[in-house]
């Protein structure tokens, strides 16, 4: 019986999905997974309205940070930039920001930058989230969802009607 091992490091999902299938007519498949915060992403529960969230991170992204945009669509809630490092090793990678509205009435913005540590996806949701404070202030509060009135069939009742 032949094995075939495919090694994921830092690889496309659908590079592995179509060595996988190629390899399914060859005989079974062993993937061995190599865990290095590969397609890794940060983070963060905005509880600003989506447009306020979106842009702010337009404005941090080119404005304040001086990076370049080389896609975006508010529509589909998504913006593509190039990222340069600092210091001596100066290196552009490409990144990307989604904003998705939640249910609950928050934006999940995730940041990605899949060549670097996760310490510079941080840098930039801590960027965003200090500006959305200075420039919109406290969040409003989000009401509590009301309690449940008594013999609602809820778990204090037994139910049966008696």
């Amino acid at each position: 019986m032949r094995y075939v091992v495919i090694m994921r490091r830092r690889v496309g999902s659908w590079l592995v999905g179509l060595v996988l299938g190629m390899a399914c007519v060859a005989g079974p498949v062993l993937v061995v997974e190599h865990s290095q915060e590969a397609f890794a992403s940060t983070s963060y529960e905005s509880p600003y309205t989506f447009d306020q969230t979106w842009g702010t991170a337009v404005r941090l992204i080119r404005v304040d940070m001086g990076l370049e945009i080389t896609e975006k669509d508010q529509a589909h809630g998504y913006l593509l930039f190039k990222y340069t490092t600092t210091g001596a090793g100066q290196k552009v990678h490409t990144g990307s920001m989604e904003m998705v509205k939640s249910p609950r009435d928050t934006v999940r913005v995730t940041v990605q930058l899949n060549s670097l540590p996760s310490y510079h996806e941080q840098l930039i949701i801590d960027k965003l989230a200090r500006k959305l404070l200075n420039e919109y202030g406290e969040p409003p509060k989000k009401p509590d969802p009301p309690a449940n009135p008594p013999n609602d069939g809820g778990p204090e009742t037994d139910g049966g009607g008696n």
